[in-house]
């Protein structure tokens, strides 16, 4: 007899398609909205390396293959982000970004919300710095 799967938001969502279609819409956005100018700054000119991350840690932090830890171990986010002074403003534009890739990706406004309540928590978190 097997074990019923749990469910999770990674499988919920639509697993690794999904969140590849996430993270891919967020680089797009962060790549190409005039007003998230700051925060493409703070970034390096060739995403690929900052969207594989971000793709492996969202990918464990949805309840799927924790592929971020697997690769590169805790992920020590803030402290792995103090490379760059996030403020206020590089927070705001990087909070917009994300949350227009989930709604133009994740179709359940519910899953949407139970996501971006605590990515919201987090990149307060992120934030370095006070004034930009």
């Amino acid at each position: 007899m097997t074990e019923p799967q749990t469910e999770t938001l990674y499988n919920a969502i639509g697993g690794d398609g999904a969140v590849r279609a996430l993270v891919r819409r967020f680089y797009e956005l962060m790549d190409t909205l005039p007003e998230a100018a700051l925060c493409r700054s703070l970034h390096p000119a060739d995403l690929g390396g900052s969207a594989e991350k971000f793709y492996e840690y969202l990918s464990g932090w949805l309840g799927g293959p924790p592929l971020y830890t697997e690769k590169r171990g805790h992920p020590r986010l803030r402290q792995r982000h103090f490379v760059a002074e996030i403020g206020p403003q590089a927070r705001d534009e990087w909070l917009l970004c994300f949350t227009r890739a989930l709604e133009e990706t994740v179709k359940h406004p519910q899953l949407r919300a139970i996501i971006l309540e605590p990515v919201t928590r987090l990149a307060h978190h992120m934030q370095n710095k006070e004034e930009e």
